[in-house]
């Protein structure tokens, strides 16, 4: 016999999945444009040297500690309320930018280039060390400066202004700052590398650095900026989260940055398009998962379980195509 009751419920559901479609793609938009900021800087230190950077997730949230720290100055000196938002979000960006390329070039000096011709193993379990390191140096500047294991992001109120887009649909002032500063910052590292004579020398040193050296390039020199490059991206990103989210710790860098590495080798790692098309793709994934699960299999998959199913996602895509979409940079060799 039919149940009634339940075969009325499903054109109400099926008009609840297309309902919600819009706010779940942008959701999943803003949430990729955040992995793939993150990602630009794993990017980036692979494209040149072939390692992965596993502090990068503590530069990327030692930006946003900087940047908090800032806003807090300013709330208690009453100027957050009197400076120009644009102004003051651009500053506390630089800021972080500056402290997160800063200990990316530190870190680079003292924890990687000892070990450069070492085995690949070795510098990786630095890395590893690294992370865990800064996450604990974080946490006890954070206790003795605030007491305090979380911060709360000051909050700049135009940037909490909600436009509607339709009856269905709206976004937020900084989840559009967010996204908008994500292609800025992809097309202006695309360029920087593609298009410069500093971009020509780090393409020279990602392909091979002994003729780079022999051709007048400070391998040294140019290995260190990107670096810089790489943990710029990340502090940036890092205020841009706090922005965003709201609350911070000195574990908060782990999880984002485990995705935006994550997102780095599904779009190809070394390709910078590939960051951002992979960032996209994993939060859509994430998205449509926390939105859709639960009413897809009646409430037996929620969604805390979007994180499986992202990665599951992932792994069959690496099972069928190991470079990743777009693909990973490949040298030649003479």
């Amino acid at each position: 016999m039919v149940d009634r009751d339940a075969a009325a419920d499903r054109p109400m559901d099926f008009e609840l999945l297309v309902g919600i479609f819009p706010q779940v793609l942008l959701d999943g938009l803003l949430l990729g444009f955040m992995y793939a900021l993150i990602a630009l800087g794993y990017t980036m230190v692979y494209g040149v040297l072939e390692f992965i950077n596993f502090a990068h997730s503590e530069i990327f949230i030692v930006g946003a500690f900087v940047g908090a720290e800032i806003l807090l100055s300013l709330k208690n000196a009453g100027a957050l309320e009197t400076l120009p938002w644009p102004l003051v979000l651009l500053g506390v960006m630089l800021a972080g930018m500056l402290a997160s390329g800063a200990l990316a070039v530190s870190i680079e000096r003292i924890a990687y280039r000892p070990l450069r011709a070492a085995p690949r193993l070795i510098p990786l379990i630095s890395a590893i060390g690294m992370s865990f390191f800064l996450q604990d140096v974080i946490r006890l500047v954070e206790s003795l400066w605030r007491n305090a294991f979380n911060l709360v992001y000051p909050t700049l109120e135009p940037l909490n202004v909600r436009y509607e887009l339709t009856s269905t649909i709206d976004v937020s002032a900084k989840s559009l700052v967010v996204i908008v500063a994500a292609l800025l910052m992809l097309w202006g590292l695309h360029a920087l590398v593609n298009r410069t004579k500093i971009g020509t020398a780090i393409r020279a040193v990602a392909e091979d650095q002994a003729a780079a050296s022999l051709m007048g390039i400070d391998v040294n020199r140019i290995i260190s900026l990107t670096f810089l490059i790489g943990g710029a991206m990340g502090g940036a990103a890092g205020v841009l989260f706090g922005v965003q989210y709201g609350l911070i710790n000195p574990y908060t860098g782990f999880i984002p940055g485990l995705k935006a590495f994550t997102a780095a080798v599904l779009g190809g790692i070394g390709n910078i398009p590939g960051a951002m098309l992979g960032g996209i793709v994993l939060g859509l994934l994430e998205a449509f998962a926390a939105s859709y699960l639960s009413l897809l299999t009646g409430g037996a998959f929620g969604a805390e379980y979007k994180d499986i199913f992202a990665f599951s996602v992932l792994i069959l895509i690496l099972i069928f195509r190991p470079k990743g979409l777009l693909g990973e940079v490949v040298r030649e060799r003479a």
